[in-house]
């Protein structure tokens, strides 16, 4: 029912030309896809504003980046340092964002953050039980 009800929307507007093309919304990714579904809203002249999605794809892109770069490369720096490396990182995930909408990035992302989770947690089980070992 939402996306027939996103899609009828998407046809009755013609605010984002790649948007409301059915054949590009129909090869979107899917977290993305149901993000611009779910998220998008209509002003007032009947135009779907897809603003506010994009905006949510940036930032689950940008908070699993972070995520994944924190669990996996991070080491413990000064205030500046992270301060730098996070404005870069944002900056790189404005062009995974553009990715995002026909490749699979946030699923991608998911799958690294859920690896490197399991990952942490033996290596910190591994620790745990060899210190109690000793």
């Amino acid at each position: 029912m939402l996306l027939n009800l996103a899609s009828n929307l998407i046809q009755a507007s013609t605010s984002v030309a790649t948007i409301n093309d059915p054949l590009v919304y129909k090869k979107m990714s899917g977290i993305t896809r149901f993000i611009y579904e779910y998220f998008a809203s209509v002003d007032a002249n009947g135009m779907v504003n897809y603003t506010i999605p994009g905006y949510i794809t940036l930032l689950v892109i940008f908070a699993l980046s972070a995520l994944v770069f924190k669990l996996g490369f991070a080491r413990e720096l000064p205030l500046m340092k992270n301060i730098i490396i996070y404005t870069f990182l944002f900056v790189g995930c404005i062009v995974l964002t553009l990715f995002a909408l026909y490749l699979p990035m946030i699923e991608g992302l998911i799958v690294a953050a859920l690896i490197l989770i399991i990952y942490k947690t033996r290596l910190w089980r591994e620790k745990r039980e060899q210190a109690t070992g000793k």
